[in-house]
């Protein structure tokens, strides 16, 4: 038995897939830098969420809008990859993890410039 559903295989397998198809099949240069940062499948394998995340934060729902309206081809060519009865229905996301991983950055960047350097304890060496 594997150690995790097979929704989660499948969502590892369509990440990197998709990850393949944006980067090879579609030439749009206005897409501009894109990274796939997760796929999460549904339990009966019919739709998937594909997370990115993009470069240019302000250039990001632009992107977004011209992914979701390339769904349809991006899942011709995921069928044409998968040995799959059903390729799954694909919408795309701004994965909101990577910009609450930059908030909290920031945040422990500001403690850290409040605190002013750390002295050494010698009880701690």
């Amino acid at each position: 038995m594997h150690p995790y559903k097979r929704s989660a295989r499948v969502g590892d397998l369509i990440r990197e897939e998709v990850a393949d198809i944006i980067m090879n099949r579609i030439k749009h240069k206005s897409l501009g830098f894109v990274t796939v940062t997760g796929a999460k499948i549904s339990d009966d394998l019919r739709n998937a969420t594909v997370y990115i995340s993009v470069l240019n934060v302000e250039e990001g729902d632009k992107t977004l809008r011209k992914l979701n309206s390339m769904a349809s081809f991006v899942k011709g060519e995921l069928g044409r990859r998968l040995k799959m009865r059903y390729v799954p229905t694909l919408s795309f996301r701004i994965d909101e993890a990577v910009e609450y991983g930059r908030k909290i950055d920031k945040l422990l960047e500001g403690i850290k410039t409040e605190r002013g350097p750390l002295e050494e304890d010698e009880d701690l060496i």
